[in-house]
């Protein structure tokens, strides 16, 4: 039997932050304050709670309310940085969303693109055990530190989703690529262990091989991966209905949408607009908006690109 998505629970703040009346605005310098305001993000939504783990396991227990269900893994897709060390944030998120039967863990070190592996192996667990009915993925975005602009990245809003993966679920997961390039992987840095919380700042260590190795192996990586999960799965581009992708900054929208020769939907850049880059939950609230949106038909295809500056890429395709 196929493989998809049972249901999907996106938790946002309905308090929102004018880009330019964030805290750091004002102390930012020239560079970094003119990409802020090029990013494309207009507001960014907050949440009072300062612990991603909470909201993981509030998005959790509102999901499982409106679908009732009994997991039996919990799979959180790692945030930017703990809540805690030598803890587990996930089995926070267990107890307090009250699944005690699920086995929990956590997708670490992929950024943005853990809730595409999420789904991939969630896919990949249901298929190789016949006893397992239901695989329940969360996470929760928030900043590192005190600081939302993440130069020369995007700027961080808050929010969290829970969705599932069951047998027979719509829409089916059809094909799936991933791949990693660990020379990125010291590209973005966080010095926590000299200072406390709230003086932690992300480093690029060189922002020119951020915007111009990085972007330029993303992409001949994904242009790749593209036609090797529309070879998966048999079919053109021509059967592909619309294409997704994580909300960063609005000019990747037309980067890809020329690399592909996929049009990026419309929702992903009201989204950034709206509430900023939400890590690895923006594929996962594009997704939603677009099914909840009516325009698509049983049957019909959806691209989802997914990447993040430690070098993790995704396609999937999904039926609908």
């Amino acid at each position: 039997m196929s493989i998809g998505i049972g249901a999907i629970h996106c938790l946002l703040p309905t308090e929102k932050t004018a880009l330019e009346d964030l805290p750091e605005f004002g102390m930012l310098s020239p560079e970094t304050a003119d990409f802020a305001r090029g990013t494309g993000v207009r507001t960014v939504g907050v949440f009072k709670e300062t612990e991603q783990a909470p909201l993981a396991a509030r998005a959790c227990q509102e999901l499982f309310a409106a679908h009732p269900g009994d997991p039996d893994t919990l799979l959180m897709v790692g945030p930017r940085a703990p809540d805690v060390l030598l803890g587990s944030d996930v089995g926070r998120v267990q107890a307090e969303a009250g699944l005690a039967s699920a086995f929990a863990f956590t997708v670490d070190g992929l950024g943005c693109t853990g809730s595409s592996v999420a789904w991939a192996l969630a896919r990949d667990l249901l298929a190789a055990d016949p006893a397992r009915e239901q695989v329940v993925i969360t996470h929760a975005s928030r900043p590192t530190g005190v600081d939302r602009v993440r130069f020369p990245v995007t700027v961080v809003g808050d929010a969290a989703y829970a969705m599932t993966m069951v047998r027979g679920g719509r829409p089916v997961l059809r094909a799936h690529r991933q791949e990693t390039d660990g020379r990125f992987h010291d590209l973005f840095r966080v010095d926590y262990k000299e200072s406390p919380w709230y003086e932690w700042r992300e480093v690029c260590e060189d922002p020119a091989r951020y915007r111009f190795g990085l972007a330029t192996t993303s992409q001949r990586r994904l242009g790749s991966m593209v036609e090797q999960v529309l070879a998966d799965a048999g079919v053109g581009r021509d059967r592909v209905k619309a294409t997704l992708m994580q909300n960063v900054t609005a000019s990747a929208y037309d980067f890809y949408t020329t690399l592909l020769g996929l049009p990026i939907h419309p929702v992903c850049g009201e989204h950034l607009a709206d509430y900023g880059h939400l890590g690895a939950m923006d594929v996962v609230l594009n997704l939603d908006a677009l099914l909840a949106g009516g325009e698509l038909e049983r049957g019909d295809l959806v691209i989802v690109l997914n990447n993040s500056p430690v070098a993790a890429w995704a396609v999937t395709l999904w039926e609908i």
